[in-house]
């Protein structure tokens, strides 16, 4: 890799733009992603005042929901680092640019298919993996109103990135933030039968997400065609104009990026179906303790959101020291917030439960102490989690996917999956034991991950 022609600058200066440049750029991201998972954050609050069957059918098909919206936000990712990478090879690189946007959201549309058919026949499946008949029933009712929120999300998200990738995400944060009010108001309306609206309960829910998602990607797209920034590319021209040869492209990076999210969000989802074989409590108890874990989790996923474009950035430019400085710039920023998140976990555990439920309820009384159980669990996984997610990105700014995604096959579905059946089921410790497995499946993920990024390092990064 060639050296940068930039003037010479001492290094600590260096360090100090890298730390302030990432950070413009990462908390609109995090924001962003903060905003987004209080929507489903709030359905799972409105859903616990309902009641813990409410809550744990919720649960069940947000989880299965979730597998298929994560999987397509990892093919989504792979346009961020293309566009990169174009934006700084060339600025003025338009129509790659909407070339690249345009293929991902023909992805979007060509992965939501097979998606939804399966979602439709949701309660089938639940019954396959010994669910109980009630609770599968009242979560297939639920998917079946939530799933067509699925294409407006994942494209949302395709231009989510491509603002991102022009270091202007504080438009996505604005719609996002929006987009949670708009969410309370109905899931609150449709749930519960309030400002006029019908009472649906679990199927309110699942309205209002959807509703949500719809009015977000309207929302986005006024911007990017509005904004003088966006416009000039202009991404919704020729739209049914098809480049197959990006389309590959984009499957080839994408598909182990993808991978990589629905191996991670798959085990927590497949820890869901190993509460269900203990029983409701322990499903509304993780339930409540993966939500705490996801709304922390957030932040270095917008940390390794950003650290893919400024790797990516820096890569096109040929400069790599740059890459190096971004890659851990933001792995010390995700790792140290990680730290601080665990301490809250291990000291506010019953209030941030009490958040979810009505501690003088006696329904709730087998639920907190054990969502308290999982989260001094969730604690200890904190840091390890921030360092997989954010040494993740790293390497997707190096278009590194296909062996990270090897390391989460093993960590997640071996590792994780192995302990924590045989010390829920084996060693008797339940819903415990599959949360200590999803912690040890992290820990050799992290590892790993870290330790290719400076393998590749030594290697000059690129080979």
């Amino acid at each position: 890799m060639r050296a940068p022609t930039t003037p010479r600058m001492p290094r600590a200066l260096l360090w100090r733009r890298e730390v302030q440049s990432t950070l413009l750029l990462a908390y609109p991201l995090v924001l962003t992603n903060l905003t987004q998972a209080g929507i489903q954050v709030t359905d799972v609050v409105m859903l616990g005042w309902a009641g813990p069957r409410s809550l744990a059918a919720g649960a069940l098909g947000a989880n299965l929901f979730t597998i298929f919206l994560v999987f397509g936000m990892g093919l989504m990712t792979a346009a961020s680092p293309i566009i990169a990478r174009e934006l700084g090879g060339r600025f003025n690189c338009i129509r790659e640019v909407r070339r690249t946007v345009r293929q991902a959201m023909w992805s979007a549309a060509a992965l939501v298919v097979p998606a939804w058919l399966i979602l439709w026949h949701a309660e089938g499946i639940f019954g396959v993996f010994g669910q109980d008949p009630e609770l599968s029933s009242a979560a297939a009712d639920y998917l079946r109103a939530l799933q067509w929120g699925l294409l407006p999300a994942l494209w949302f998200y395709v231009l989510r990135g491509f603002v991102a990738a022009l270091e202007r995400p504080i438009w996505s944060l604005v719609v996002s933030g929006g987009g949670i009010v708009v969410n309370a108001a109905l899931a609150y309306g449709l749930i519960f039968g309030r400002f006029g609206l019908p009472e649906l309960g679990l199927t309110g829910a699942g309205i209002a997400s959807a509703v949500t998602n719809l009015l977000m990607l309207f929302a986005m797209s006024i911007v990017v065609t509005s904004h003088r920034r966006f416009r000039r590319f202009h991404l919704f021209g020729h739209f049914w104009r098809s480049d197959w040869p990006r389309f590959v492209q984009l499957w080839r990076l994408g598909m182990p990026i993808a991978a990589i999210f629905a191996l991670e969000i798959g085990i927590f989802s497949a820890a869901v179906f190993m509460m269900g074989l203990i029983n409701l409590a322990s499903v509304a108890a993780h339930a409540i303790a993966i939500q705490i874990a996801a709304l922390t989790f957030m932040v270095p996923l917008g940390l390794s959101q950003a650290v893919t474009v400024r790797v990516g950035l820096a890569l096109g430019r040929g400069d790599k020291d740059g890459i190096a400085r971004a890659g851990w710039t933001c792995f010390a920023l995700g790792v140290g917030f990680m730290a601080i998140m665990a301490l809250a976990l291990l000291v506010l555990p019953y209030p941030l439960v009490y958040a979810f439920m009505d501690e003088t309820d006696p329904a709730n009384a087998p639920v907190i102490p054990l969502a308290v159980s999982f989260l001094s669990i969730a604690a200890l996984f904190q840091i390890v989690d921030g360092a997989q997610a954010v040494g993740a990105g790293m390497l997707r700014g190096l278009g590194d996917t296909a062996v990270p995604m090897i390391y989460a096959i093993f960590g997640y579905w071996v590792v994780a999956i192995g302990v924590g059946l045989a010390l829920a089921f084996g060693a008797g410790w339940a819903g415990v034991g599959i949360w200590v497995g999803l912690a040890s499946g992290l820990a050799v993920v992290s590892v790993l991950m870290i330790v290719r990024w400076m393998r590749r390092e030594r290697l000059g990064l690129t080979r």
